[in-house]
C-alpha cells in the first residue's frame, strides 16, 4: 500500500532528524557531588542549571571579623538554631560597603560546616531558578543556606518576584532545611526615588506610603532577621589593619610604624572599611622581604 510505505518513510526520516537533534543537545548536567564540598554555585548554560562544587571555599573565620560583635552574635544564634533543626529566619544583611557582610556569611559556613551546614551561591540573574534550586535541596539531610551576595533590583526587573515567592508568598511551604541569606547596600533592595514621596498620603495624622513604596518594602520585610552594618571608626579601622598584618606575618615594628600609611590608604579610597584594611595589609605584607634562610 503506497500510503503505508510513505508513512513509514516519513517516520524513519523523522526519527533520524530527532536523533541528530538529540546528539547536538548538551549532555544532562551531572548530579551534585554532595560529599565533595561544603559550598556550591548554581550555574546555567543553554537553559539548563546545575550545582557546581566550590573546591576551595574562602577560609575566613569568625575570629577574623573584628568590631562587628553584635552582628556576629545575631547571625550565629540564628544559624545555630537552623543547624539544630529549630525554627530560624531568613537573613538580610545591609549597610556600608566592605563592612563584612558577605565575609560574615562565609565565616558562618566554616563555623557550622562540620554540623551539616552547606551553602549555595546564586547570582541575581539566576534567581528565576530559585524554586528549582529549593526543590533540589528539599529532603536532603544537610541544612542549606542559599546565599545571594550584593543583592539589589532595578525598576522593571522581575527576578525579585521569584525571591518573594520563595521567601514567603508561594502556596507551597518552604522546606525546613533551606534558608536564604542575602547581602545588600540597600535596605529595601530596590531604588527609592524622591517622586515616590509625593504618593504618600495623610490620614488622621498617620502617614500612608504610596503603592510603589509599599511594593519595595514588602520584599525586604519577607526576611525575618535584618542585620545592619555601619562605617568603622578610625580606631576600629586601624585595629582591623593590625589584625590582618599579623595574619600575614608582618613584624610588630613594621606594624607600629605603618599607621599613617594605613590612614592615607583609606583616604585614597574614601572608606575606612574592613575590605580596605585587608587590601592595605596585603599590599604591605607583599612589600616585606622574606627572611633569608640560614646557610647550612
Amino acid at each position: 500500500m503506497p500510503n503505508t510505505l510513505q508513512l513509514e518513510r516519513l517516520l524513519t526520516r523523522a526519527e533520524a532528524v530527532l536523533g541528530q537533534l538529540e546528539a547536538s543537545l548538551p549532555p544532562a548536567p551531572p548530579p551534585p557531588a554532595w560529599d565533595a564540598a561544603i559550598a556550591f554555585r548554581w550555574r546555567t548554560r543553554n537553559g539548563r542549571g546545575w550545582l557546581q562544587a566550590v573546591r576551595h571555599p574562602h577560609p575566613i573565620r569568625l575570629a577574623d571579623l573584628e568590631h562587628i560583635d553584635d552582628q556576629k552574635a545575631r547571625i550565629v544564634a540564628n544559624t545555630r538554631q537552623f543547624v539544630a533543626g529549630q525554627p530560624a529566619n531568613n537573613v538580610l544583611l545591609t549597610g556600608s560597603r566592605g563592612s563584612g557582610k558577605s565575609s560574615l556569611v562565609k565565616a558562618v559556613l566554616n563555623e557550622f560546616a562540620k554540623k551539616g551546614l552547606r551553602l549555595i551561591e546564586v547570582d541575581k540573574d539566576d534567581l528565576v531558578d530559585l524554586q528549582d534550586i529549593v526543590e533540589l535541596l528539599e529532603g536532603r539531610r544537610e541544612r542549606f543556606i542559599v546565599f545571594c551576595d550584593d543583592l539589589s533590583f532595578e525598576a522593571g526587573e522581575t527576578a525579585y518576584k521569584a525571591l518573594k515567592s520563595v521567601l514567603d508568598g508561594s502556596v507551597a511551604a518552604p522546606p525546613d532545611n533551606v534558608l536564604i541569606y542575602a547581602t545588600s547596600n540597600r535596605r529595601h533592595l530596590m531604588p527609592e526615588y524622591f517622586a515616590e514621596n509625593l504618593d504618600t498620603t495623610r490620614v488622621d495624622d498617620e502617614i500612608h506610603p504610596g503603592e510603589a513604596t509599599e511594593e519595595k518594602i514588602s520584599l525586604s520585610e519577607r526576611f525575618g532577621l535584618w542585620i545592619s552594618f555601619y562605617p568603622f571608626s578610625q580606631d576600629d579601622y586601624l585595629g582591623i589593619v593590625n589584625h590582618w598584618l599579623r595574619h600575614f606575618g608582618v613584624d610588630e615594628a613594621r606594624i607600629a610604624a605603618c599607621e599613617r600609611d594605613a590612614l592615607n590608604w583609606a583616604l585614597g579610597r574614601g572608606s575606612r572599611s574592613g575590605r580596605v584594611a585587608w587590601q592595605f595589609a596585603r599590599d604591605l605584607a607583599g612589600q616585606q622581604k622574606p627572611a633569608r634562610k640560614k646557610a647550612k
